[in-house]
């Protein structure tokens, strides 16, 4: 069916796992005075604004994605979507998003859903991407809006558990991103792109994964420790980053069967912020009023 595909070059994965850490930020936020409907528009705005950077940066990234055996298939390589339609549909879905957040929300979350916007599709997807080593570190900033702009919706303000959130998920998205660069090593450098396996090695991409996982683990520690969440979110902060790291240390065994090992870290990432994103939606803490705001 055609709506079909349309709807997979929105990435709905992507678009889901999104949407599981604007709640998460919205609730954390919130603690415990839900205004549903805020939420709900909050949730929708942003995962209309999130498919719509996804279907522009398949707009943009038509000549590679065709060379590479994970994404030759998609709709706008095929043509079964026209460039034009997807960028009408691009732009669309964006309309809709950033109004409903500008009508529902405030002014700090909408600044930081465009941030998020004009990083991903003007500075990463149109430039960065194919130039840089650096691509991968100028789109995690991207990646870790969500559930910052989820935060300030139901805040109103940046404050220091907005930076921790932020910081936190940027760190998330290397040792993520690196995984898949890892695993997915042939069509990268078949469709010329400098991630950091294909441009430095991956003995540097290892010590690049270990590295930003342990400062994962040390920033995720943070929200408990400032009193934003409590125990049960700072024992499952250990454990999952923890283990991750253990996991990803033992990508240096001898005859380690590296594909397989990039997998593991790849899903585990996925476990990881999946399940710290539910535990600050739940696991929250009233808040002492001297706590810093930085913007309100």
């Amino acid at each position: 069916m055609k709506i079909k595909r349309y709807i997979d070059i929105t990435k709905p994965g992507i678009i889901m796992g999104n949407l599981i850490s604007v709640a998460g930020g919205f609730l954390l936020a919130a603690r415990g005075d839900v205004d549903a409907l805020l939420m709900i528009m909050t949730v929708l705005g942003l995962s209309l604004v999130v498919a719509s950077g996804c279907v522009i940066n398949n707009c943009i990234d038509k000549d590679i994605d065709g060379k590479m055996q994970r994404t030759c298939k998609r709709a706008t390589v095929t043509g079964d979507v026209s460039i034009s339609r997807a960028l009408q549909f691009g732009v669309a879905l964006a309309v809709v998003g950033f109004g409903l957040l500008m009508r529902y929300t405030n002014s700090i979350a909408v600044g930081f859903a465009v941030l998020g916007y004009v990083v991903y599709v003007g500075v990463y997807s149109l430039y960065m991407k194919r130039r840089s080593v650096y691509g991968t570190l100028v789109g995690s900033l991207s990646g870790a809006v969500p559930p910052v702009v989820g935060y300030c919706a139901a805040s109103g303000q940046f404050d220091a558990g907005a930076g921790i959130l932020l910081l936190m998920f940027s760190l998330w998205q290397m040792p993520h991103s690196y995984a898949i660069a890892i695993f997915r090593f042939d069509d990268y450098a078949k469709a010329n792109i400098p991630v950091l396996p294909v441009a430095q090695g991956i003995a540097k991409t290892k010590l690049h994964i270990v590295l930003y996982i342990a400062v994962f683990a040390l920033v995720s520690a943070l929200l408990p420790l400032s009193g934003y969440t409590g125990l049960t979110f700072m024992s499952l902060a250990c454990v999952t980053s923890l283990w991750w790291l253990v996991m990803a240390l033992r990508g240096y065994r001898k005859n380690i069967e590296l594909v397989a090992w990039a997998r593991q870290i790849f899903g585990f990432s996925i476990l990881t912020i999946t399940a710290l994103s539910v535990a600050m939606a739940f696991d929250f803490q009233v808040l002492p009023p001297s706590f810093l705001v930085i913007l309100s």
